[in-house]
């Protein structure tokens, strides 16, 4: 059988796919990816060893009236295209992640009749999959909030697929030295960037034991290295961690935003964190991720406009004295944490696709190519 795997842009869609992919595969089947050649799926999905169709489609959010009926022109050319390249793949099931890019996949197969599979790792859907929630075969969501907007009937909390390398991360035990992993995504983050340089004077006047492992992005990395270099502080300033699985087995505290990929990881690895959710994400889907955690008592939420070198001081400083409060957060997190999701997942695909082939099989032929 051949599967359809709809989503990309950001790794947050694209490296669970991949999660799942690869689990499709080592039963037997095929994974076909669709993505743009502008997203991280043009890299991602080769160098796993999967197809990448490539399609030409953005978003419609927040654009010009022209530059949004292009948009939507081309959301119906690829959508039409998509159709045609469905009858070649003849796919038994569509994994859908969400976002613009899925759009065209998922269209077609509800015009062919190809069951939908839909992961929305959000607390809150993206538009895309609100607005195919009453067609979708199953809606596999992270967080039990997010059973309200899909059929109760047909929705199952997996998880997001994380690297098994994140589940493996043993419990830290105190130490004389604290560690702090800042990290703003792989481009950074300006706002997590400019209140750890402001606190850095603070912790050097304190005097307190504290070592950072901070990611800048590329953007603001030469200035940031510049000036932790000569606060006398303990850390490593770098422009990106290759290896995030062994930053976060140092780190007694993290400090992130808080999309999905990042909470998930979170999750699985245990770990307390600060969540400052990037305020522009689509529908504040970011500040829902990081209420819902701090609601489990995994983490503690601050707003971007909020995020200055003086809360970052204070609360590193108060967490750094209470292992208790920590190790608390940490179990609360790994409570949120799903080890076979991607298995699931793959599990439910298979299922949906065999009950699908039935379904199509009884109701006559597929319409003619």
């Amino acid at each position: 059988m051949t599967f359809v795997m709809a989503g990309g842009g950001t790794g947050g869609h694209v490296i669970p796919a991949i999660a799942v992919a690869r689990e499709i595969a080592r039963a037997g089947h095929v994974a076909q990816f669709v993505g743009t050649e502008r997203g991280v799926e043009a890299r991602l999905v080769p160098a796993a060893g999967f197809p990448l169709a490539m399609i030409r489609v953005s978003g419609i959010k927040n654009l010009g009236v022209l530059t949004k009926l292009a948009s939507l022109w081309r959301l119906v050319a690829e959508t039409a295209a998509q159709w045609r390249c469905f009858g070649q793949w003849k796919p038994a099931a569509v994994f859908s992640m969400g976002g613009y890019v899925a759009g065209p996949p998922v269209l077609a197969a509800l015009a062919r009749g190809v069951p939908v599979v839909v992961m929305e790792p959000n607390a809150v859907p993206g538009a895309t999959n609100r607005w195919i929630a009453p067609w979708v075969r199953r809606a596999l969501i992270s967080f039990e909030e997010t059973r309200r907007f899909f059929p109760t009937d047909r929705t199952e909390l997996t998880g997001l697929p994380v690297r098994q390398e994140f589940f493996a991360i043993p419990a830290k035990k105190p130490g004389a030295q604290f560690t702090v992993l800042i990290t703003g995504g792989s481009q950074g983050s300006r706002t997590l960037n400019q209140a750890a340089r402001a606190s850095w004077p603070m912790f050097r006047e304190a005097g307190l034991p504290v070592r950072f492992i901070h990611q800048t992005g590329t953007a603001m990395h030469e200035e940031l290295a510049r000036d932790f270099a000569v606060s006398g502080l303990n850390g490593e300033i770098v422009p990106f961690i290759a290896d995030m699985p062994a930053a976060f087995a140092q780190a007694d505290l993290i400090i992130c935003r808080s999309g999905a990929g990042a909470v998930s990881e979170l999750a699985a690895a245990g770990k307390a964190s600060i969540l400052v959710p990037f305020p522009f994400a689509a529908d504040d889907h970011q500040t829902r991720n990081a209420e819902a955690m701090e609601r489990a008592g995994a983490a503690i939420l601050s707003s971007d406009k909020n995020w200055t070198g003086t809360n970052f001081f204070e609360l590193v400083s108060d967490l750094r004295v209470a292992p208790e409060r920590l190790s608390a957060m940490g179990q609360a997190a790994r409570g949120l944490a799903k080890p076979d999701s991607a298995r699931r997942v793959a599990e439910i695909l298979m299922f949906e696709a065999l009950k699908g082939s039935k379904s199509i099989d009884s109701a006559g032929p597929r319409p003619k190519q």
